[in-house]
């Protein structure tokens, strides 16, 4: 009798270690299965930003990318692509369009022609500062919905405060730089040329070298390319034409059918954090032209102050730039004179 319990217990307690065990299987094949399913739907979405990894811009868009992972509870993992590492400057925004990558920053000069309503942000019409053409460029694009930027969803612009002449030699008059090889994008190129120049068309990537090497005589870029590309390095000189300066537009677009995939809520941070984001790169864009001058002065460079008379020269010197684009403009069925119209009541209102 005794012995037959026994075995009756031994038999009952083998079966419930069976199920058990069985049990444990399913809750761990549940948990992976559940684990799986998490991972397969995060939205993973990749970033080209031609900004080198370590610049401020760089890493500004790297916040951007934070706040939207966080917000979303990281149900969105965005990989950063910095350095044009995916695509080059130039090939970037097409790159957006044919989705080698779902987001994409860069400037809109580096592809001219392209954008000829965006162009007339870039004129030289006397940017103060990077946080007044920043507000600028977004209010002109919204205001004037250009069709040219229909097949991108646009996240937010942000452009760079007043573009100065740097060199490697002294540029206190319109003599001085007449015959210079100057680097310089987009409608800065016909600045250059109405200065008495020869613009020479490159990305600011390539810049450094091409002054190390001689191969241009300066730059017209923002201060902070001083610190920000190390252009302070290899230049001895900064002409503040302040009264003539243009800025350069910069673009953070996402594949449109990208974006019209991703769930509502999804879509609503984006365009949160992208419309916060405006005022950061504004901040960032004066916050790197301070630091680009303090670096220049730290490398013993001479910062050139024109004179009043020098300054109304330069000013008239350009004037056919504006006058230009507003002609071309007409031909293109454009709005040109809409457009400068607009942009210098928006820079006004800034200040």
């Amino acid at each position: 009798m005794n012995k037959t319990f026994f075995l009756l217990c031994a038999a009952a307690c083998m079966l419930f270690l069976i199920a058990a065990c069985g049990q444990s299987d399913d809750s761990d094949n549940q948990a992976q299965q559940q684990s799986a399913s998490e991972k397969s739907e995060t939205i993973e979405l990749s970033y080209s930003v031609f900004f080198p990894p370590t610049h401020a811009h760089s890493k500004a868009a790297e916040d951007w990318a934070k706040q939207v992972e966080d917000r979303t509870d990281n149900s969105v993992k965005i990989n950063m692509y910095p350095g044009g590492t995916l695509t080059g400057a130039a090939e970037c925004y097409d790159g957006v369009v044919s989705g080698i990558s779902d987001i994409g920053m860069s400037c809109f000069a580096y592809t001219r022609g392209r954008f000829p309503v965006m162009e007339a942000v870039d004129l030289p019409l006397g940017y103060p500062d990077g946080m007044t053409a920043t507000r600028v460029a977004n209010q002109f694009y919204r205001q004037m919905d250009p069709e040219e930027l229909k097949d991108v969803k646009v996240l937010y612009l942000h452009a760079h405060g007043p573009g100065l002449l740097h060199t490697k030699k002294p540029v206190e008059t319109l003599a001085d730089i007449k015959g210079m090889q100057i680097r310089s994008t987009g409608l800065s190129a016909k600045m250059v040329k109405a200065l008495g120049a020869t613009p020479v068309a490159m990305p600011q990537g390539d810049t450094y070298e091409a002054l190390q090497k001689g191969v241009v005589e300066g730059t017209f870029a923002p201060m902070e390319t001083l610190k920000g590309w190390r252009q302070g390095d290899v230049i001895d000189y900064t002409t503040n034409c302040q009264e003539i300066g243009y800025t350069t537009t910069m673009f953070a677009v996402m594949n449109k059918e990208k974006f019209n995939q991703l769930p509502e809520e999804v879509q609503d941070v984006i365009n949160t954090v992208s419309d916060e984001w405006i005022e950061v790169h504004g901040q960032v864009w004066d916050d790197a032209d301070k630091e680009g001058l303090a670096y220049t002065r730290e490398q013993e460079n001479e910062i050139i102050e024109l004179s009043e008379e020098q300054s109304t020269r330069w000013k008239d010197a350009i004037s056919p730039v504006i006058d230009e684009y507003i002609t071309d403009s007409r031909e293109k069925d454009i709005e040109g004179q809409k457009s400068v119209d607009l942009l210098r009541s928006l820079i006004e209102k800034q200040n």
